[in-house]
């Protein structure tokens, strides 16, 4: 865990950089974090490490409050449905690729395969064309 913080802390922006660069007060930012919308690492001298992700995140919030006007419980159920939505895009794309896969790999196993491996085996069914 040790050389998970130092990597961290190496990509860190301290909470006075961070306050500067979006014109914020540093107690702005720990509110943010202590209302859950933003956790920043710490370093081992548990000084507060805001990484690139923790600004993009810190920018929605801004955008939200500062041009839409949203408050804090607003901002929270919106990147709560923004964390769901991109794990469930995860899922999907997830999802689509073992489908694809399955399809190619049935596609060239053959149309007998299937039936061999399946939980509960059948026999190949027969079509019946009706003419009219």
């Amino acid at each position: 865990m040790v050389a998970r913080v130092r990597k961290r802390a190496k990509a860190g922006y301290m909470i006075s950089a961070v306050a500067e660069l979006y014109k914020l007060h540093p107690q702005t930012l720990r509110l943010y974090e202590r209302v859950g919308l933003l956790t920043p690492s710490r370093s081992q001298g548990n000084t507060r490490l805001y990484t690139d992700q923790d600004l993009e995140r810190l920018e929605v919030i801004l955008n939200l409050t500062r041009e839409l006007g949203v408050n804090l419980a607003g901002i929270e159920i919106i990147l709560n449905m923004r964390d769901k939505m991109a794990e469930m895009q995860t899922q999907m794309e997830a999802f689509t690729h073992f489908v694809r896969s399955e399809m190619a790999r049935g596609f060239n196993a053959g149309e007998d395969r299937k039936y061999r491996t399946a939980i509960v085996r059948t026999t190949p069914r027969q079509a019946i064309r009706v003419h009219k």
